[in-house]
């Protein structure tokens, strides 16, 4: 038996079969804007703070590919793609942004730019 939100709401359509499937409790609530922002903020926290630049790119490339995947399943291939490059282009972009504002704040910018188009996107656009 599947757990009810508290507060009476429904549970999508994924839930009792990402239930069914045997997912963690924690991959059930995650959102593809959540696990890019994960990808985007945490790839830079992990390469500055192993020093390894590859280290933090093998999570922003994971976050980046489940992210896609979650959007292509979710609002279609041209979302995904349009989604997918901003993601890319928000990591490219934040180099140049950080040389005049600070590493944190390009990555903070550059997150909330693409964490507001996830949602903007995902919510506009549903797959039929």
């Amino acid at each position: 038996m599947l757990p009810r939100p508290v507060d009476g709401g429904r549970i999508g359509p994924g839930w009792a079969r990402a239930a069914r499937v045997g997912y963690p409790v924690i991959v059930r609530g995650l959102t593809s804007s959540l696990v890019a922002a994960l990808g985007l903020v945490g790839g830079f926290a992990l390469a500055r703070s192993t020093g390894r630049r590859e280290v933090g790119g093998a999570l922003f490339a994971a976050a980046g590919a489940w992210s896609a995947r979650q959007w292509h399943r979710s609002s279609g291939p041209a979302a995904a793609l349009g989604l997918g490059t901003l993601y890319a282009a928000a990591m490219g972009g934040s180099h140049p942004l950080a040389k005049r504002i600070g590493a944190w704040p390009a990555v903070a910018a550059v997150t909330a730019l693409t964490v507001g188009a996830s949602q903007a996107v995902t919510r506009l656009v549903t797959r039929r």
